[in-house]
């Protein structure tokens, strides 16, 4: 017998879906793309590179993200201060390098792909990680600012966070060629 969903999945699910579509084109596509290297779903310098610079965006973005294992191995499972620099330093680093793709404008939209690159124990420790990336030099002072006012005062204060995991992945879709009669 099947396990069946219960109606709050469903509700979260839509809740994420809606989240994503908030986002502006550029940073779904990043997300998705991101989602691609870093999951190893399909091949991203196939489907996203629309031309050299691209690629090499995504061969970069391909190097940094062999981290992600060794990130996600050392996820703390408590506020335990002994923890906090061997996790937050490769975690910061990586987030700098989302940062500064400039697509990922805001910290809702850094922390929906997060989410899902590292999953649910990551939450407590993106607010930090983000305002440390976002603050570091080789972001332009205005896009700093802009950064950094994204966060809200409830995400930096958070006094828990859900432990359940995402349920919405966004992958790439095919555009429909709306000028072929439909079969």
């Amino acid at each position: 017998m099947g396990i069946s969903a219960r109606p709050a999945d469903g509700e979260v699910t839509l809740s994420e879906m809606r989240e994503f579509a908030s986002f502006p084109a550029g940073t779904q596509r990043y997300i998705r793309r991101s989602l691609d290297v870093g999951l190893h779903r399909q091949d991203a310098l196939t489907i996203w590179s629309r031309d050299i610079v691209e690629a090499a965006s995504i061969r970069a973005q391909s190097r940094m993200y062999d981290r992600l294992d060794f990130i996600k191995s050392l996820v703390p499972d408590d506020s335990g201060l002994d923890q906090v620099e061997p996790f937050m330093a490769p975690l910061v680093t990586l987030s700098a390098f989302d940062l500064g793709q400039d697509r990922l404008e805001t910290f809702s939209s850094y922390r929906f792909l997060y989410e899902r690159l590292i999953g649910a124990g990551v939450r407590p420790w993106l607010p930090g990680a983000f305002c440390a990336a976002a603050s570091l030099p080789h972001l332009h002072p205005e896009k700093r600012r802009l950064l950094l006012q994204s966060i809200s005062e409830a995400a930096a204060t958070a006094a828990g966070w859900s432990n359940r995991e995402p349920s919405f992945y966004p992958e790439w879709v095919e555009k429909v060629d709306t000028t072929k009669p439909a079969n």
